[in-house]
């Protein structure tokens, strides 16, 4: 099965929760989650609850994020972060295309 539409809405989802640029070349997951990284860090340092909200909405689950805040090394928190957000948006892209 081709995943690129489902990686497509992936970022788009991520897209508008963390205001990420537009992928104009070809898409790439890895250039999606280092994206996503540099918005998660930058939320991490400004404003937390603004983060935890987005956590909320995207509904990663309470335990994931606990697990990635309590038990990830400081330096890759926002990347363990970046790549549980990116699973959780990839799961909700699948369902919707399942079911739509």
């Amino acid at each position: 099965m081709n995943q690129e539409p489902i990686l497509h809405t992936a970022y788009q989802l991520a897209q508008n929760q963390f205001d990420l640029p537009e992928l104009v070349e070809a898409f790439d997951e890895e250039k999606a989650i280092r994206l996503l990284t540099l918005a998660v860090r930058d939320l991490l340092d400004k404003d937390l609850e603004k983060l935890l909200n987005i956590c909320y909405r995207i509904d990663l689950s309470e335990n994931t994020l606990k697990q990635i805040l309590h038990q990830s090394e400081p330096d890759s928190v926002a990347t363990d972060l970046a790549k549980a957000l990116w699973e959780r948006q990839k799961q909700k892209a699948e369902i919707w295309r399942k079911y739509s």
